[in-house]
């Protein structure tokens, strides 16, 4: 059995990020080392005052530790994780781009007044839950060993979860519009034939390779050579013991000459046939 410590090194890394990000800013409430007012939506404040940090900043409350904070941790830690280990898998620019453009969508609704809400981090967990649904529609699920039931169920029980324990469902029905709405112009779109209107942006890209963590197939860019590189190979001239360049590497030939002691063990002589 596995320490926490070694569970925490086994989570990948947006999953990971963003499920401590959550309990770092619940923590902190508690040690009263900011005021939820601080990080809340509020357009009036990011247009007139310009504090656009409160864009992002509350994203990250789940609420109070409560039952229900435990629930949407433990979504990120199960389910979020689940679709960066499965569809997501070698696509961590993808998965952050899932993320970004779901906020990003739930940011849009927040304009309507009725759909607004000071924190909007709930509806983005419960987003992951909808996506998790669509990618595994047939899987079973044995919920806390009470009911068994499909994958393309799981949002629907959650809502269930979250009736019985008197939250209110606005957040959680404005997550699963957001999912939706991904999940059709990334998957269901495209495949009727249409063209993937939400392609993960060159930026996007950038910022996963600067970040260094995880791994994307065909990424567009290269990562940073100076993020989490343990080891640089080197590179040797054949028959020879000195460093080569790869420039040098392209610009030579084949018949360029070597030196007689560079490491060649044996030399043979040429006779011209029928001569002594």
């Amino acid at each position: 059995m596995s320490t926490p410590a070694e569970y925490y090194r086994s989570l990948p890394p947006v999953s990971k990020v963003y499920g401590v990000a959550c309990l770092l800013t619940t923590t902190a409430y508690y040690l009263q080392l900011y005021h939820p007012w601080n990080i809340a939506l509020s357009y009036e404040l990011v247009f007139k005052r310009f504090q656009v940090w409160r864009l992002v900043t509350n994203f990250f409350f789940l609420g109070p530790f409560s039952l229900s904070f435990a629930l949407r941790l433990l979504i990120i830690a199960r389910y979020g994780v689940s679709l960066e280990r499965g569809p997501f898998d070698k696509r961590t620019a993808d998965y952050v781009w899932m993320l970004i453009s779901g906020a990003l969508s739930l940011l849009v609704m927040a304009v309507v007044p009725y759909l607004w809400s000071w924190f909007m981090g709930a509806s983005l967990v419960f987003m992951i839950v909808y996506v998790w649904g669509r990618e595994f529609p047939n899987a079973q699920i044995n919920f806390y060993g009470l009911v068994s039931f499909k994958g393309f169920y799981l949002p629907w029980i959650y809502l269930t979860v979250d009736l019985l324990l008197g939250n209110p469902l606005k957040p959680d029905i404005l997550g699963m519009v957001a999912g939706h709405l991904y999940y059709f112009l990334t998957v269901l779109h495209p495949l009727a034939g249409g063209k993937n209107i939400l392609k993960t942006p060159l930026w996007v890209h950038k910022l996963v390779a600067f970040w260094g963590k995880g791994t994307q197939v065909n990424s567009p860019v290269q990562q940073d050579p100076n993020a989490g590189v343990a080891f640089r190979g080197r590179s040797y001239r054949l028959n020879g013991n000195q460093r080569r360049s790869p420039s040098e590497a392209e610009t030579s030939t084949p018949m360029q000459q070597t030196d007689p002691n560079s490491g060649v063990p044996f030399q043979g002589k040429s006779y011209r046939l029928g001569g002594r």
